[in-house]
């Protein structure tokens, strides 16, 4: 049950809202995967013709690494435009991602467990959200063995559309039923994709990790209310803002 908190005011009188829901992101943020996107990628793109170490892989390898974050399928469209070859491609991905976490190569970022738990214990609603396909979301869950750690997980077909549109965090929103409004939503991502769908949700905390893809100043170009080094530092952040 939600404790209840009480609503701040700075010394202007500005209203500080409470936060009552938090949305965080998984690899990268909440979750170490070492780079396994990238092997997934290098999968999916041989098999659909793309030669390792070609102009083509160089240049679809770079549209990768700047929409982390985004859902998978989305980036496959964009990157060979068929939507036929998109969802091979996707397929394979998500294939190869799967074999690589069953293989054990992936791992909860230092704190991350503890923050969730210690963000749940001050009675806040804690979800989960990635731009995977709910499959190899739920194989990652099961390898670290989070399937009850937090009240949802989400992946962009659950919400409508991936990053870096909102639909995932408003998800969260309307299925927890945990906020009263949005600026009672904080978000926590590692991409500047993570960012922006906090700031287009009207999160009331959108902050930036420095974790995974993006660095300090991706993220605050697209609309970080902070910046921290991991998210084991978010829960004193809204401690010490009385958030």
């Amino acid at each position: 049950m939600n404790q209840a908190r009480p609503t701040n005011t700075t010394g202007t009188g500005d209203r500080i809202d409470p936060i009552k829901l938090v949305v965080l992101d998984m690899a990268g943020t909440t979750v170490a995967d070492g780079g396994l996107v990238e092997q997934a990628f290098d999968v999916a793109a041989q098999r659909l013709g793309v030669e390792p170490g070609s102009a083509d892989h160089a240049e679809k390898l770079t549209y990768v690494r700047a929409t982390m974050g985004e859902s998978k399928i989305s980036v496959f469209r964009h990157l060979f435009g068929d939507e036929i070859l998109a969802r091979r491609a996707n397929t394979a991905f998500e294939e190869a991602y799967g074999e690589l976490v069953g293989a054990g190569h992936i791992a909860p970022l230092p704190g991350a467990r503890e923050a969730v738990e210690k963000l749940r214990a001050e009675g806040r609603t804690v979800a989960l959200s990635t731009g995977f396909a709910r499959v190899t979301q739920d194989a990652i869950l099961a390898a670290l063995g989070w399937q009850e750690l937090v009240e949802l997980t989400l992946c962009p077909a659950d919400a409508g559309r991936g990053r870096p549109y909102p639909d995932m965090v408003l998800a969260a929103f309307l299925r927890t039923g945990a906020a009263d409004g949005v600026r009672q939503i904080a978000v926590a991502g590692d991409t500047s994709y993570d960012m922006l769908s906090g700031v287009r949700s009207g999160a009331g905390v959108v902050a930036g990790v420095l974790t995974g893809a993006h660095d300090r100043d991706q993220l605050a170009a697209h609309g970080a209310t902070h910046v921290l080094d991991s998210v084991a530092e978010l829960p004193g952040l809204l401690a010490r803002e009385g958030r």
